[in-house]
């Protein structure tokens, strides 16, 4: 779709107008954005639209529409499948005693205490990756957890937790227990050793960058809901 407009407005209802016309989501819904903050950059996505739109440039817009279409409908059953990462948690599987190992639990092992603490619930944590199974009561409270967060929440998260490997990692973002640069670091110590054991390639490196970059809009729309 090329430009066709000249002023971007937030009308009072926190709606976007193109020239006076509301912005609808693909689905021909209402673009209503529940926080001011989020309104505003939605907002300026659309201002810095060039000749034509490009939506990989406008990652609120395209959480924002997933929020409206594709999760308010039926947040549980959206939530039940962000849930399910906390049957393999990226936390949960070791490298052993070594090195990578020490790493390992230096950074994960403060997830899994935050976690057992907010959810009282136990892990298991093994060598290796073999699959093991979590405690029924666990990944019942895990769920319950992901379950009563808003639509508005579930949206962002989904991408942070497919992002690091972590439904705890990204639990922890959502209730303000880690800082953005840390949890993205906790979720690539195996990356980070890897690269150092064995050099850094060109096309994992651009890779990595762009989903850097996913994360943080992901992470940037979550404060911006927060935001009140």
């Amino acid at each position: 779709m090329k430009r066709f407009w000249t002023d971007v407005a937030v009308t009072p209802g926190r709606g976007i107008a193109l020239d006076g016309r509301p912005v609808r989501t693909p689905g021909r819904l209402a673009l209503a954005l529940p926080t001011d903050a989020l309104a505003q950059a939605v907002a300026a996505e659309w201002r810095a639209v060039g000749e034509t739109v490009d939506p990989r440039a406008m990652p609120f817009t395209g959480l924002a529409n997933a929020a409206i279409e594709r999760i308010a409908p039926d947040p549980a059953a959206f939530a039940g499948g962000i849930a399910v990462y906390g049957a393999s948690d990226l936390t949960c599987y070791r490298d052993g005693d070594g090195p990578l190992g020490a790493r390992q639990a230096a950074a994960w092992d403060p997830v899994l205490d935050w976690a057992a603490g907010r959810y009282g619930v136990a892990f298991t944590v093994t060598a290796g990756l073999m699959p093991v199974e979590q405690p029924p009561l666990t990944l019942a409270r895990l769920r319950e957890g992901v379950v009563a967060l808003s639509p508005w929440v579930l949206a962002p998260l989904s991408p942070i937790v497919s992002l690091t490997g972590s439904l705890l990692i990204g639990l922890m973002l959502v209730e303000g227990a880690i800082v953005p640069q840390a949890a993205w670091a906790a979720a690539h110590v195996d990356e980070d050793w890897q690269a150092e054991q064995w050099g850094e390639d060109a096309l994992a490196a651009r890779t990595r960058a762009a989903r850097a970059a996913e994360f943080d809009a992901a992470v940037a729309f979550l404060r911006a809901v927060q935001a009140g």
